[in-house]
């Protein structure tokens, strides 16, 4: 059966993809499996009526009709915003089966694209799936005459206003109403993207889990008098914030922070716990946005790690909160990361903690992976917490060269992790165990920590 756009079909959801959308397959007359047809929001299960948008060689893209038989999995949308603001893509079905589907995205990445046999011990569901996040970023834009705040539509840069996201904290709500309201009172031009005009471009917000201390970061183009007053109205207002920081991003980019920044209130930093560590959290270092399941996840790191007695090298380090949870235990920490800022932090987590068997380093983690091989520095064990893109060739060889026991991997990517897994399967590492984490819920994303071990010879 050939397809055309704006055909309607009826279609059976059999899988869904890590993206999140639901697959269902064309059936020709011999009943054999056809095209298949990527649809979003939908559940496996249902069989729908589809308007099909986009087709392509050997697959084609649709659109639901009509649900003609819902999928046992279905809940009811609890979001005004839902399927149009790009961020979450599972409100519409219920957990378990958001769990069963991320496990699946992580076996199937070992499988296919690393063509690996290991273990995959049961996804780590998270505590909660609203108000988990301890960070918000948020475009600012003017529409209707008035400052608004919100997410990008998927795939655009148009702003869709969102006055409450149920994945943030009430009290983010609270402080983007309140400081766009005062934006527009004080009169605080609007970054427009197009024409490379304007002041305001993005509000930051981050939260300590425990401490409940908020940094407020507004991203701008340059500074404004005005900046100062909003400041004042905004930290008497909520007292929570322990400081306000401008970052000025002046260049025509999608990256959101500038290298400049200026504290116009207080602290530039938030004071949390991560696994009984005290930490300072500045707003450029990493820091894991769901707390509770963060902690659970770098268990099982530590778990898996074993690091009793070791030498242990953290490579793409943050702001030092995984390897300095392990310090107690570990005969010494060697932490790596690009970003100075988190470096500083890093240092600074260090003395706060009374850890004096842990070091950090600036610097890229294949430039640094390389230096410690050349120095013959021989840790017992390596974490690996690279970003979505994964390692690359050099930072895998130089630690597959350091011949550590042991390699932990903690990835937000699966099918990257699998790759990098796969190639240092060929460096003499086996892969022992994988462990899915959801730290994301009601989003596509999953993490996954997995266990590597030396081969014997």
């Amino acid at each position: 059966m050939s397809l055309s756009k704006n055909d309607i079909i009826i279609l059976e959801i059999t899988a869904l993809t890590n993206e999140g959308s639901g697959v269902g397959h064309l059936s020709d007359n011999s009943g054999e499996r056809g095209m298949a047809v990527f649809v979003p929001f939908t559940a496996v299960g249902d069989i729908i009526s589809c308007r099909i948008v986009k087709v392509l060689k050997s697959y084609a893209y649709g659109r639901v009709e009509n649900i003609i038989t819902p999928s046992a999995d279905r809940i009811e949308n609890d979001c005004p915003v839902y399927g149009r603001c790009g961020g979450c893509c599972f409100r519409h079905i219920s957990y378990e089966a958001e769990l069963r589907a991320k496990e699946g995205f992580v076996r199937d990445a070992f499988s296919r694209i690393g063509r690996l046999s290991t273990e995959l011990l049961p996804i780590r569901g998270s505590e909660s799936c609203d108000g988990y996040r301890n960070k918000l970023q948020m475009p600012v834009a003017k529409q209707d005459g008035r400052t608004v705040c919100g997410f990008f539509s998927e795939r655009s840069h148009r702003v869709i206003p969102t006055e409450s996201c149920a994945l943030q904290p009430e009290l983010f709500a609270e402080i983007i109403k309140f400081v766009t309201e005062q934006a527009d009172r004080l009169r605080i031009s609007v970054y427009n993207e197009e024409k490379h005009e304007g002041v305001l471009r993005h509000i930051y917000l981050r939260r300590g889990h425990y401490s409940g201390e908020v940094c407020l970061c507004l991203v701008a183009r340059r500074k404004v008098p005005e900046f100062n007053k909003l400041a004042n109205s905004v930290t008497e207002r909520f007292p929570q914030i322990t400081g306000v920081v401008l970052n000025i991003n002046r260049d025509k980019t999608n990256v959101i922070l500038g290298e400049e920044e200026i504290i116009i209130f207080g602290k530039p930093t938030i004071s949390d716990t991560m696994c009984g560590v005290s930490v300072e959290i500045s707003p450029k270092s990493f820091y894991q946005v769901n707390t509770p399941a963060a902690e659970a996840l770098y268990r099982q790191a530590e778990e898996f790690a074993e690091p009793e007695g070791k030498t242990l090298l953290d490579l793409y380090c943050g702001a030092g909160t995984i390897g300095l949870s392990m310090a107690k235990s570990a005969k010494r920490i060697i932490g790596a990361e690009i970003v100075p800022e988190a470096v500083e932090n890093a240092k600074a987590n260090a003395l706060r903690n009374f850890i004096n068997n842990a070091e950090f380093i600036c610097a890229d983690a294949g430039e640094c992976a390389k230096k410690l091989e050349h120095s013959g520095e021989k840790p017992d064990v390596i974490i690996l917490d690279p970003p979505r893109k994964g390692c690359d060739e050099g930072t895998l060889t130089a630690c597959a060269a350091m011949s550590p026991e042991r390699i932990v991997m903690i990835s937000c990517n699966p099918a990257t992790a699998a790759r990098d897994c796969k190639r240092l399967s060929e460096l003499g590492y086996i892969v022992n165990r994988v462990r899915p984490f959801d730290l994301f819920p009601r989003t596509s994303h999953v993490e996954c920590v997995v266990s590597m071990s030396r081969k014997e010879g």
